[in-house]
């Protein structure tokens, strides 16, 4: 592929997610296929991946907000593309591929939060669950709705199962049926729920609390979180102690501990 191929693919792939970064480190990518509800589709997919993978390589971010042009945040997968292409290979590769994409939001080394402006259901509800933090209006809506067309939502059913209870998980999965931002809240989808003109107000209320902490102790404690939540409760505290060891011995825990004895704000670079 040339460099000439290389520029065109990705001013298309960035089409459909707008990417913007800030002095501060915080990256807002937002999904802009309001035509089609922002469903994602292998471009969606590929282009959330992509930019994904520039927050994985970029030291100097900090936080992540993803969300939509539109009426609707994202309603799951392209159906039409789907439906065009009835193979199981071509399933086990888009399933592969979105699973990726929300992995990558696990593994980023920053909070990831997503900014809910409307309906999101299926794979989007799933995305929504996947962030580490979510901030939805009072009108948003959300379904794990797969379930309606004959397609029950496992990939979708990997997250909500971590976000709520099982049974109001499974009632979600088994039923297809919405549930409001203020049951979402409650159920532990989301943490916040707002008037559309204080949305973006109260994502910036979680952003500016992120950004007042040292990068490295958030890093680390995200990678801790994920990972000791599938292990025994043992192997957790193990995991949990060693991570807070290592927190410590960082410049960042080490002025901060010093401040507080100082009785003084602590003075972080990072």
């Amino acid at each position: 592929m040339s460099a000439s191929d290389t520029t065109v693919t990705t001013v298309t792939m960035e089409a459909a997610v707008l990417e913007h970064r800030d002095s501060r480190g915080v990256v807002t990518l937002t999904m802009n296929r309001p035509g089609s509800f922002n469903s994602l589709s292998e471009e969606m997919l590929a282009a959330m991946q992509a930019a994904l993978d520039r927050v994985a390589q970029d030291d100097s971010a900090r936080v992540v907000v993803i969300a939509a042009n539109g009426k609707a945040f994202c309603p799951g997968h392209n159906l039409k593309e789907m439906v065009d292409h009835p193979s199981l290979d071509y399933y086990q590769k888009l399933f592969a591929q979105c699973s990726k994409m929300m992995l990558t939001i696990i593994k980023l080394p920053v909070p990831v939060i997503a900014r809910v402006q409307g309906i999101a259901t299926a794979a989007g509800c799933q995305l929504v669950a996947q962030c580490d933090l979510a901030v939805a209006v009072n009108e948003a809506k959300f379904a794990v709705s797969g379930v309606n067309y004959g397609l029950f939502c496992s990939t979708p059913s990997v997250p909500l199962l971590r976000n709520m209870a099982p049974k109001q998980a499974m009632e979600m999965l088994v039923t297809g049926d919405f549930i409001s931002a203020q049951e979402a809240k409650e159920r532990g989808l989301v943490n916040r729920v707002v008037a559309a003109d204080q949305l973006d107000a109260e994502v910036a209320k979680l952003v500016e609390s992120i950004l007042a902490k040292p990068r490295v102790a958030i890093a680390l404690g995200k990678e801790m979180f994920y990972r000791q939540r599938e292990m025994g409760i043992e192997a957790a505290y193990q995991l949990a102690g060693q991570t807070m060891a290592v927190n410590m011995m960082d410049a960042s825990a080490q002025e901060g501990f010093t401040a507080f004895t100082e009785k003084r704000k602590p003075n972080w670079s990072t």
